[in-house]
């Protein structure tokens, strides 16, 4: 990692700033090519999807800086899943091959495991 020696050790607690990096890849990777969707599926799906991920990283870094976690956490199990299923609706449309869909696949299931980890420390944490 990239961090300098002169950042205190307690500035980022574990498993938060790789969920950011892998939202922030899954974002590099995918808005590029979702912007060349057909025209019909660009206005919908892939719009609805550009949104769904920018409100995802929004979330996290809200979450990393806020006090109470749990309440901004919590909801993005839901959109996580919603950007599941949009990513494997891009595939049953044939608007991404199969490479792409594993690949994008691949890439939200990490952020999903992630998430389900950062949730569940915070819920032992409030449960402490």
């Amino acid at each position: 990692s990239m961090s300098t020696p002169s950042q205190p050790s307690h500035a980022v607690s574990s498993g938060e700033l790789p969920i950011i990096e892998a939202c922030l890849d899954l974002i590099r990777w995918f808005v590029p090519l979702l912007q060349r969707l057909p025209r019909q599926h660009k206005f919908g799906l892939g719009d609805r999807l550009v949104g769904h991920l920018y409100h995802l990283l929004e979330q996290l870094v809200q979450a990393r800086f806020a006090r109470a976690k749990l309440p901004i956490l919590e909801p993005l199990k839901g959109q996580i899943v919603v950007i599941q299923l949009q990513i494997r609706l891009l595939h049953q449309f044939q608007l991404i091959d199969l490479p792409r869909y594993e690949h994008a696949s691949r890439l939200i299931t990490a952020i999903a495991k992630q998430h389900s980890g950062w949730l569940s420390q915070q819920q032992r944490q409030a449960i402490a």
